[in-house]
C-alpha cells in the first residue's frame, strides 16, 4: 500500500474553493479549505499531479515536523532536534523561506538565519567540524519552508521550487501583466471550459488568452517547466514522474475561439509570442482594436478582461474607460462578463448591476471579481422570462474555513502525523540572544503593522522573490549578482517578476 501524506496547496486569497475543486479531482483525500491555502492528503503520486495539473496552485507544501516554540532558543533547540538525513544529504544545497505571524517572532530574516544555523550545526555534530550541507540562495537542491503562526511552528518541504504561476510559456510581458495562477482562478470561477468562444477586448500580455486554451484543450499547465524542486528529493520517483508528464490521455479537442485584443500594438506583439510559446496558437486570434471599436462579438461569447485600474497602468480618462466597457457589454458582448477591478467608482461607470461580487486579492490590491450578467431587452422582462441577479452583496467568508485549534488540539494532532508537536516553552522570562540581538533590527520598520504584512508577507510568497531573484537583484544593486549558476541561464532585466501575499 502506498504511503499517504499531508500536503499544503498555497493559492491567492479569493481562490481556496476553485482550488479544492481541482484537488477533488485529482482524488486527493481529507481536503480542508483554509486561508490562502487548502490542506489535504494523498501519495507520491499526488504530490506530483498536483504540481503539474493544478491551475490555481502557486506551490504544493510537503509538511515535516511540527511543534511549540517561544523564542529564538528554543526554535534553534527544536530545529536542531530533528533528523535531518530524512531530507538533506552533504552534497546537496538547501534554501529557507520563513513566513512570520507571531508576536514571539517579528522578523523573517532572523528566523532564518535561526533555522539554518540548527540545520547546519546538527550536520557539524553528526559528521564533524567542516562536514555541512550548502546553503545557496538560487536553485538550491531542498527548498524548507518555515510557517510560524503565534507560537507554533510548521516545517515543510517545499517540493515547486519556483513559483507554480511560473508556467514556463512567458517570454515577454507588459508593464502589469496578471498572474498566470490568477488569470485561471477567474476562468474557471466563471465556470468556462470551453463550451462557447471567450473574448478578452484588453488582453496585454495574453495571459487570459494562453490559460483559457490550456483550459479549453484541458493541457496540464506544469509541462512547460524546467525541473520542480522533488526532483532532488531522496525519495524521488523518476519513471513515476516520467510517466504522469508524458500522460496526453486527459487532453480533449476545442471547437471554438477565443479571441483578444487590445490599443496597444506592443502589447498585441507580445501575447502573440506568449501564445505561439504556449503552443496554443491555432485556438486564439489576435488584433490591435480598442474596445472603443468593437461593433461586433462572436455569438454567446463569454467576456472576461482585466481593465487597467489607474494604479501601474492607466488611460487618460479612467472613467470614460469604463463607461465605455458598459456601452460594449449592453450593445455588443450578449452572454456573461467577468472582470476584475479595484475601484468602486471606476466599477459604477459601467452602469450595470453585477450578479455577483467577490473580493480578491491581485498581489497587494484587494480587488473584486464581479460578473455581468448581459441580457436582451429590459429588466422586468428577463425577471418575468425566469432570468435572476443576485443582490451583488460581497461574499462572506467561507463557512468551510476550519476553527483555530487549542494548542492541545494543535500538538495532538502533531504528535499523531508524527511530527514531534512537542511544547519547548521555556519558564521565566524571555531572553534576547546576541544572535537576535545582532539581526534584529534598531528600528520599527518590521513592527506589526499593515505594512509589513503587505511587503514581508508578500515578498514571501515566492521562494525565488525579491530575495533570490537575479532580476530583482539588478533592479537593487545595479549591477549583475555573483552567486554561481545565477548568470550562466541568461540575462534579462524584468523588474515587474510578481510577488505574493501568504499567511
Amino acid at each position: 500500500m502506498k504511503e499517504k501524506f499531508e500536503m499544503v496547496a498555497k493559492t491567492f486569497q479569493g481562490l481556496e474553493d476553485v482550488l479544492a475543486k481541482e484537488l477533488s479531482d485529482l482524488d486527493a483525500e481529507n481536503i480542508k479549505v483554509g486561508r490562502r491555502m487548502v490542506s489535504f492528503e494523498g501519495t507520491l503520486e499526488t504530490l506530483y499531479r498536483a504540481n503539474l495539473c493544478c491551475r490555481t496552485a502557486l506551490r504544493i507544501l510537503k509538511p515535516i515536523y511540527k511543534f511549540i516554540a517561544d523564542d529564538a532558543d528554543s526554535l534553534y533547540d527544536m530545529v536542531k532536534e530533528f533528523d535531518w538525513t530524512q531530507v538533506l544529504s552533504l552534497n546537496k544545497t538547501f534554501a529557507i523561506d520563513s513566513v512570520i505571524n507571531s508576536k514571539e517572532f517579528t522578523h523573517s530574516r532572523f528566523v532564518t538565519y535561526r533555522v539554518k544555523d540548527a540545520i547546519v550545526d546538527f550536520f557539524k555534530d553528526k559528521y564533524g567540524p567542516d562536514k555541512r550541507p550548502g546553503v545557496r540562495l538560487q536553485d538550491a537542491d531542498v527548498i524548507i519552508n518555515v510557517h510560524i503562526t503565534g507560537n507554533r511552528v510548521t516545517l515543510s518541504l517545499d517540493s515547486s521550487g519556483e513559483s507554480l504561476h511560473k508556467r514556463g510559456y512567458r517570454v515577454a510581458q507588459t508593464e502589469a501583466p496578471i498572474n498566470e495562477v490568477l488569470a485561471a482562478g477567474i476562468i474557471l470561477k466563471s465556470g468556462w471550459n470551453g463550451q462557447c468562444p471567450l473574448v478578452d477586448p484588453m488582453c496585454g500580455s495574453g495571459t487570459f488568452l494562453v490559460e483559457a486554451a490550456l483550459i479549453a484543450t484541458n493541457i496540464n499547465p506544469g509541462i512547460y517547466r524546467k525541473n520542480f524542486a522533488f526532483e532532488q528529493w531522496n525519495d524521488f520517483d523518476a519513471e513515476l514522474f516520467d510517466s504522469l508528464y508524458n500522460d496526453e490521455s486527459e487532453e480533449r479537442d476545442f471547437n471554438f475561439k477565443i479571441y483578444g485584443a487590445d490599443i496597444s500594438p506592443k502589447a498585441v506583439a507580445i501575447a502573440t509570442e506568449n501564445v505561439k510559446s504556449a503552443g496554443v496558437a491555432k485556438y486564439v486570434d489576435i488584433q490591435v482594436k480598442p474596445i472603443s471599436q468593437w461593433d461586433d462579438a462572436p455569438e454567446d461569447c463569454m467576456v472576461i478582461t482585466n481593465p487597467p485600474y489607474g494604479e501601474r497602468i492607466s488611460s487618460n480618462d479612467m472613467e470614460g474607460l469604463y463607461s465605455t466597457i458598459g456601452s460594449k457589454l449592453k450593445h455588443v458582448f450578449k452572454g456573461s462578463a467577468w472582470i476584475i477591478g479595484y475601484r468602486d467608482e471606476y466599477f459604477h461607470k459601467i452602469g450595470l448591476t453585477p450578479s455577483s461580487k467577490t473580493p480578491i486579492l491581485n498581489g497587494a490590491l484587494e480587488c473584486e471579481l464581479r460578473e455581468y450578467v448581459v441580457f436582451d431587452g429590459d429588466y422586468a422582462s428577463f425577471r418575468k422570462g425566469g432570468g435572476k441577479i443576485k443582490d451583488g452583496k460581497r461574499v462572506e467568508k467561507s463557512k468551510d474555513l476550519p476553527r483555530r485549534l487549542s494548542d492541545k488540539e494543535w500538538k495532538a494532532q502533531a504528535r499523531k502525523q508524527g511530527m514531534g508537536g512537542k511544547d519547548s516553552r521555556g519558564k521565566g522570562e524571555k531572553r534576547r540572544s546576541a544572535l537576535e540581538e545582532k539581526y534584529t533590527p534598531k528600528t520599527r520598520r518590521f513592527d506589526k503593522t499593515s505594512r509589513r504584512k503587505n511587503t514581508e508577507e508578500f515578498n514571501s510568497e515566492n521562494p525565488l522573490g525579491w530575495r533570490r531573484n537575479e532580476h530583482a537583484l539588478k533592479s537593487v544593486i545595479g549591477k549583475r549578482p555573483s552567486i554561481p549558476n545565477m548568470v550562466k541561464r541568461g540575462w534579462k532585466r524584468n523588474p515587474q517578476d510578481d510577488e505574493y501575499t501568504e499567511d
